[in-house]
């Protein structure tokens, strides 16, 4: 029997929870291919440039379907540059390869008028990882997140709890999510390095 091929769409609670350095974990470790379909803004310093420094750069990162100037929400900065952004653009790159996917922000990011991340997610019919972080509004954003996937019945692969979480934040967390989603845990690191990123991947144990 060949190897399975997996494909993952990094999302998160909401902007900076950490999907960047969460992807580029979760591609060194699964030694996978990566792709932000949609960059809005830092052109020169783009979340798939920062992806394959941090993973070490001996892996694949494939051109975003949408690079967008304003450092804004994509469908904002889309219209400043008179661009609509069409779901029917985004096919995932081919490869034999796993895959790690970024998302933009959260589920509802909105890409144009009518279509939101979540919609990207459910085109792609691919599984989720969510990134969670905490801070006061955490929980309430991680259900939304959780109903609003099991709404499109997207299945929920991990949850990424990103950084460290007081007890009963996790209890809860813990508590709400089905016992098939797996569970990941990213502790803070001080600094990040594709050589602090290579020491935490070769301590993990995530299938």
């Amino acid at each position: 029997m060949g190897k399975i091929q997996k494909k993952l769409f990094i999302t998160g609670i909401g902007t900076d929870v950490g999907k960047t350095v969460c992807s580029a974990i979760l591609m060194r470790h699964f030694q996978a291919d990566y792709w932000k379909p949609i960059q809005s803004g830092d052109l020169d310093s783009s979340d798939s440039a920062k992806v394959y420094d941090w993973s070490g750069g001996d892996l694949i990162c494939h051109p975003e379907t949408y690079r967008l100037q304003l450092a804004v929400s994509p469908h904002e900065s889309a219209h400043a540059e008179g661009i609509t952004i069409k779901l029917n653009k985004f096919e995932i790159p081919k490869t034999s390869n796993n895959i790690i996917i970024e998302g933009a922000g959260g589920l509802m990011v909105p890409l144009n008028n009518e279509n939101v991340i979540i919609d990207l997610i459910e085109k792609l019919n691919i599984n989720v990882a969510l990134v969670v972080r905490n801070y006061l509004g955490c929980i309430n954003h991680t259900l939304l997140s959780i109903l609003a996937l099991q709404h499109k019945n997207i299945p929920l692969e991990y949850v990424i709890l990103n950084g460290k979480f007081p007890h009963h934040t996790e209890r809860i967390l813990l508590h709400c999510i089905a016992p098939e989603t797996k569970i990941i845990r990213i502790p803070h690191l001080k600094t990040i390095s594709r050589e602090s990123i290579a020491k935490l991947v070769d301590q993990m144990n995530v299938q």
